[in-house]
C-alpha cells in the first residue's frame, strides 16, 4: 500500500519505468491522500512506463459528494500525467479509482497503448481517461469500463487519435462539457475510429453548457463504431445541465464546426438514436451523417435535430432529420 507519490521534473529522457507484475494499492481512506492525485508524474520528456496495476480502492470515496457538487473536491486521481512530452504508457491497469483513473494535461505527442481500466457502473466521477490542453495523443487497443465517461476531452484537446478501444459500462466517449469557464482553449481534431461500446449511458457525445462562455469545437470524426444496447448512441447536447446546476435562460455560445458521424451501427437502448441539439445562438455548421444503422428493440428508432441541418451523404437508419 502506498500514500501519495509524486515524481517531478524537469527531466530529459529517455527514462523508463518498468512496473510489470507490480500491484500498487492506494489507502482506501480519503483522509490518507490529501491531494488531488494519488500518483503524479510531471515535467518529463521521453518517459516510457510499462506495466503495473494501480488499485485506487475507491469504494468508500464513491459514497460521498460528487466532485461537481463540491468546489473543494480532493478525491484523488489514480494517475495524473502532466507535461510528459513524447512519452509512452503501455500495458497499464487502473482499477477502482477514487476519481478519474488517468488525467492527461500538456502531454504532447504521447501514446497510450493496451490499457485496462475498470471500475463498477456506480462509481462516481471515475472517468477512464480525461484529456486537456495537449496536442498530439494516440490511444489504442484498450479496454475501459467505468462509472463515468470512458474518455473525456476537455478544453485544449487537439489532434487526438483513438482507435480500437472498447467502452462499457460508462457514459461513453464525450467531448466536454465545455463553456462552463471563461477563456477555454479550442478543441480541434478529435478522431475516433474502430471502437465498440456496450451498455453505456451515451455513445459518442459532444456536450456544452447553456448560458455558456464562448468556445469552439472543430474537426471531429467519429467513424466505424459498433453500439451494443447503448443509450443516446449519437448525441450533440448543447443544453447539457446535470443535476439542474445551470441556467437555461440563454443558449450555449460554444460553436461546433466540421463534425462527422460515419459508419455507426448496432442497437440503441433509447428510441431516439440520433439527437443533434445545437445552439440557437451559434448553430452547428457542417455536421455530416453517413452510413448510420441503429435499431431499437421497442419499435422504429428516430432522430431529433435543432439548430442544425445535417449533411446526409447516404441512406441512414433512422433517417436523420430529413424533411
Amino acid at each position: 500500500m502506498s500514500l501519495a507519490i509524486e515524481l517531478a521534473g524537469p527531466c530529459k529522457g529517455p527514462i523508463k519505468i518498468n512496473a510489470k507484475g507490480a500491484t500498487i494499492k492506494a489507502p482506501p481512506e480519503l483522509a490518507k491522500v490529501k491531494k488531488d492525485s494519488w500518483i503524479s508524474i510531471r515535467d518529463v520528456n521521453k518517459l516510457t512506463m510499462i506495466g503495473g496495476t494501480f488499485d485506487g480502492q475507491g469504494k468508500e470515496a464513491w459514497k460521498g459528494k460528487k466532485c461537481e457538487d463540491s468546489m473543494a473536491c480532493l478525491k484523488p486521481v489514480n494517475l495524473r500525467l502532466s507535461y510528459l512530452k513524447n512519452s509512452l504508457f503501455k500495458d497499464l491497469t487502473s482499477i477502482n479509482s477514487k476519481n478519474f483513473h488517468i488525467a492527461l494535461r500538456g502531454s504532447d505527442n504521447s501514446r497510450l497503448e493496451n490499457l485496462n481500466i475498470n471500475a463498477p457502473r456506480n462509481s462516481a466521477n471515475t472517468d477512464g481517461i480525461h484529456i486537456a490542453k495537449l496536442k498530439g495523443l494516440n490511444i489504442t487497443n484498450s479496454k475501459i469500463g467505468t462509472g463515468d465517461d470512458c474518455i473525456s476531452f476537455g478544453e485544449g484537446s487537439r489532434n487526438v487519435y483513438i482507435e480500437n478501444v472498447s467502452c462499457g459500462p460508462g457514459h461513453g466517449f464525450s467531448i466536454g462539457s465545455l463553456g462552463k469557464f471563461p477563456n477555454e482553449e479550442p478543441v480541434d481534431g478529435i478522431f475516433l475510429k474502430n471502437c465498440t461500446m456496450t451498455g453505456t449511458e451515451n455513445g459518442v457525445r459532444i456536450k456544452s453548457w447553456p448560458n455558456s462562455y464562448p468556445g469552439t469545437v472543430s474537426n471531429i470524426q467519429f467513424e466505424d463504431i459498433i453500439m451494443n444496447g447503448v443509450q443516446n448512441p449519437i448525441l450533440i447536447d448543447q443544453e447539457y445541465c446535470p443535476n439542474k446546476a445551470c441556467q437555461k435562460g440563454a443558449p450555449s455560445k460554444v460553436k461546433l464546426t466540421n463534425v462527422s458521424f460515419r459508419k455507426i451501427r448496432g442497437t440503441s437502448a433509447t428510441k431516439v438514436a440520433v439527437k443533434l441539439v445545437c445552439s440557437a445562438e451559434v448553430p452547428c455548421e457542417n455536421v455530416e451523417v453517413a452510413d448510420i444503422n441503429l435499431t431499437f428493440n421497442g419499435g422504429a428508432a428516430t432522430s431529433e435535430c435543432a439548430n442544425t441541418q445535417p449533411i446526409v451523404t447516404s441512406p441512414n437508419v433512422p433517417n436523420v432529420c430529413q424533411t
